[in-house]
C-alpha cells in the first residue's frame, strides 16, 4: 500500500507547474546556465552552491524538469530508506523476511512526504524540496557506508564519504546542518554508552570527520557575499539570532511546532512499521542488549531531536518571525530525525515483545493493518491535492499559451492573474498586494512589464 501511494503520488507530478522562487530560477537557468545559478546562489542571495546545483539540475528542463522532480525525488527518498534498512538490519545481524525492509522504509517515506500540513511543499515543489526535504535524506546517505564498513578500504571509503557529504550539506541547508551537527558531535558525546566494542574508536573518529566536513561547508556558505547580503539585508546575523525576543520567540514556535508533531497520528505508522520490524526480526549473532541500554537510546534520541529542532526553528526565526510556525517546509529539515526516532522505538517495542511471546501472527497483523489505515487516509488527503493541482495546470498553462502568444505579436506588457495553489507565493498575491515574484515573471516570458489581472486574459 505505502508504494502504491507513492507510485501514484509521483504521477500526479505531471500537474506540477511552477511558482514562487521557481520564476526566479528558470530565467537565470535559461540565460546563464549552470554558472549563472552558482553566480545568482553565491553571490546574490545565500550562499548555498549545492542548492543551486540540485536547482540548475531540474530547473535546466524547464517545467518538464517540475513534472519529472517528484518521480525522481520520491526514488531517491524510497531507495536511501530502503539501503539504509537493510544496513542496519544487517550491522545488527539480525534476519527479517525479504519484503520488511522495503515495506518499512516506503512507509517513512509515505509519512515524511504526505503526512505534511503542507505536501504540495513537502513533496511537488522542487525549490523547497531540495533544501528541506531531500537535504537530510541525502545526509543519512553518508550512513550507509559506515553501516557497511568491515575491511580497511571500506572503512576508508566511509570516511570520505561523510567528509564529502558533510561538506555538500554544510553548502546546501542551514537547518538539516544543524540537526547534521547534533548528532555527529552528540554521538562521541556519549560513545561510551551507546557505542560499544571495538568499534568505538572508529565512529568516533567517522563523526569528527563528518562535522569537520560540515562545519568546512558551512564556512564556505556564511563567508559568501550572498549569505552576507542575506543577513545585513534581513539581519539575521548571529546578534539578532540570540537575541532575547528570537530565544524565546523560537521556543515558543518550537512547542507549537511539537503539538502539531504530536498530535498529527498518522505519523504513529513509523512506529507500526517499526513494530513489525521488530516483531518479525530474528537475532543470528550477538545476544539483545539489555533494557537499560534500549532506554538510554530513546532518551538520547529524543534530546538529540529536541535540541536539533529548536536549533533549527532558532536559526529561522530572525527570517520568518513568529511564522516559522506555518512555514513547514523548514519542519522537514528535523521531521526526518522524529520519523527515524519514532522508528526506532518501534523496533525496540517489537523486539521486546518477540522475546516474551511466540505468537507473532496477531501483533504483526494489528500493526500491518494500522499502517494500512494511515495509507488509505493519507491517500484521500492526496487526492483533493490532486483535483487541485489539476485545475492549476489547466489555468496555468492557458494563461501561458496565451502570454506566450501575445509575445510573438510583440507585446512588452501583459496582465497576469496569479494561479496559487497551497499557500504558494504568486506575483500579485493577497489581493494584489504581493507584486514580488513579477519582474521574474516578466523576465521569464521576455516582457518588460506585467500587471495584475482581475480575471484570467484570455476569458
Amino acid at each position: 500500500m505505502p508504494l502504491a501511494l507513492l507510485a501514484a503520488a509521483m504521477w500526479f507530478g505531471r500537474w506540477v507547474r511552477p511558482s514562487g522562487d521557481d520564476w526566479c530560477f528558470l530565467p537565470v537557468v535559461r540565460d546563464g546556465g549552470l554558472a549563472g545559478m552558482l553566480e545568482k546562489f553565491y553571490v546574490h542571495d545565500n550562499g548555498r552552491i549545492a542548492n543551486a546545483l540540485l536547482v540548475w539540475v531540474y530547473a535546466r528542463f524547464g517545467v518538464p524538469g517540475h513534472q519529472w522532480f517528484a518521480l525522481i525525488s520520491g526514488l531517491v527518498v524510497v531507495g536511501v530508506l530502503w539501503a539504509l534498512t537493510l544496513a542496519a538490519v544487517r550491522r545488527a545481524e539480525v534476519t527479517v523476511p525479504r519484503g520488511v525492509p522495503l515495506f518499512v522504509a516506503s512507509m517513512v517515506t509515505v509519512l515524511f512526504l504526505f503526512a505534511s500540513p503542507n505536501t504540495y511543499k513537502t513533496f511537488y515543489w522542487p525549490a523547497a524540496s531540495v533544501s528541506h526535504t531531500l537535504a537530510p535524506v541525502l545526509a543519512g546517505v553518508a550512513v550507509i557506508p559506515l553501516l557497511r564498513a568491515r575491511s580497511r578500504t571500506a572503512k576508508i571509503t566511509a570516511l570520505v564519504v561523510v567528509f564529502l557529504t558533510g561538506v555538500f550539506i554544510g553548502t546546501l541547508s542551514e537547518e538539516t546542518t544543524v540537526v547534521v551537527l547534533v548528532l555527529l558531535i552528540g554521538v562521541p558525546l556519549l560513545g561510551r554508552w551507546i557505542v560499544t566494542g571495538p568499534q568505538r574508536s572508529y565512529v568516533r573518529l567517522w563523526c569528527l570527520v563528518g562535522a569537520a566536513g560540515t562545519v568546512i561547508g558551512t564556512l564556505v556558505l556564511v563567508t559568501s557575499p550572498g549569505s552576507r547580503n542575506r543577513r545585513h539585508g534581513r539581519d539575521t546575523g548571529m546578534a539578532s539570532m540570540l537575541a532575547p525576543e528570537s530565544l524565546t520567540g523560537a521556543a515558543r514556535g518550537f512547542v507549537r511546532i511539537l503539538e502539531t508533531l504530536l498530535t498529527t497520528w498518522p505519523y504513529a505508522g513509523a512506529v507500526a512499521a517499526g513494530f513489525l520490524l521488530g516483531m518479525l526480526s530474528t537475532t543470528t549473532g550477538r545476544s539483545t542488549a539489555p533494557l537499560a541500554k534500549h532506554l538510554l537510546l530513546v532518551c538520547s534520541g529524543s534530546f538529540a531531536f529536541l535540541l536539533a529542532g529548536y536549533l533549527c526553528v532558532l536559526a529561522a526565526y530572525p527570517v520568518f518571525g513568529p511564522g516559522v510556525v506555518t512555514s513547514t517546509r523548514v519542519w522537514n529539515d528535523f521531521l526526518f530525525l522524529y520519523l527515524l526516532l519514532l522508528l526506532g522505538v518501534g523496533v525496540l517495542l517489537g523486539h521486546r515483545i518477540r522475546r516474551r511471546t511466540r505468537h507473532v501472527m496477531a501483533p504483526s497483523v494489528v500493526s500491518t493493518a494500522f499502517c494500512g489505515v494511515v495509507c488509505v487516509v493519507l491517500a484521500l488527503s492526496l487526492h483533493q491535492l490532486e483535483g487541485t493541482m489539476r485545475t492549476r495546470a489547466h489555468q496555468w498553462d492557458r494563461q501561458d499559451q496565451w502570454l506566450r502568444s501575445q509575445v510573438e505579436r510583440g507585446a512588452r506588457e501583459l496582465p497576469y492573474r496569479p494561479t496559487s495553489i497551497s499557500k504558494m507565493t504568486e506575483p500579485f498575491g493577497r489581493g494584489g498586494r504581493r507584486t514580488w515574484p513579477s519582474g521574474c515573471l516578466a523576465r521569464y516570458y521576455h516582457l518588460d512589464r506585467i500587471t495584475p489581472a482581475r480575471e484570467f486574459p484570455w476569458q
